[in-house]
Parts: structure tokens; C-alpha cells; sequence
């Protein structure tokens, strides 16, 4: 069992400026993202013994954290890519 944190930032470093703008410009990116987030949060204090959690509800989990990383990697393949400069 891993107790490494899959932070968005870790799982795309490469889309760390598109990420920021679309979680401004795009509610749905916004709403996903933190989900993400969420459901990863909650797999980590479950795997490091903080929250118990049985076997069904940690692999509902991991199937929602997958679902949604998929989900948040197409939309960043579809968006316009974003430098530095755009954001100022």
C-alpha cells in the first residue's frame, strides 16, 4: 500500500500554469480538480492509518482519484496552452 500523496501539482508538473488558469477561467476544471483533490486527500489519511477504511471503499476511492485525473488530463490535452507571460 502507498503513502505517497498524488497531488495534481506532482501528477502534471509540466501543466502547473495551465492548471492555475483554468481552475480561474473554468468552473467544471475548478470543481474536478478539487474533488481530485479531496478523494486524494481522504486515500492518504486512510493508507497512512490516520482514517480507517476497508478494502471496498479504498478501491471505490482510487477508481474516483483515476477517474478524475483522467478527466482533468483531458481537458488540460484540449486547452489552450498557457506560458508565464499570459498570466500577468
Amino acid at each position: 500500500m502507498s503513502n505517497t500523496p498524488h497531488h495534481l501539482a506532482e501528477e502534471f508538473p509540466e501543466h502547473l500554469v495551465q492548471m492555475r488558469h483554468l481552475r480561474t477561467i473554468d468552473g467544471h476544471f475548478h470543481r474536478i480538480a478539487a474533488e481530485y483533490e479531496d478523494v486524494n486527500h481522504r486515500i492518504h489519511l486512510a493508507e497512512a492509518g490516520i482514517e480507517p477504511s476497508d478494502d471496498v471503499v479504498m478501491s471505490t476511492m482510487r477508481k474516483r482519484r483515476l477517474a478524475l485525473k483522467d478527466e482533468i488530463y483531458g481537458m488540460l490535452m484540449r486547452a489552450e496552452p498557457q506560458t508565464e507571460q499570459s498570466e500577468v
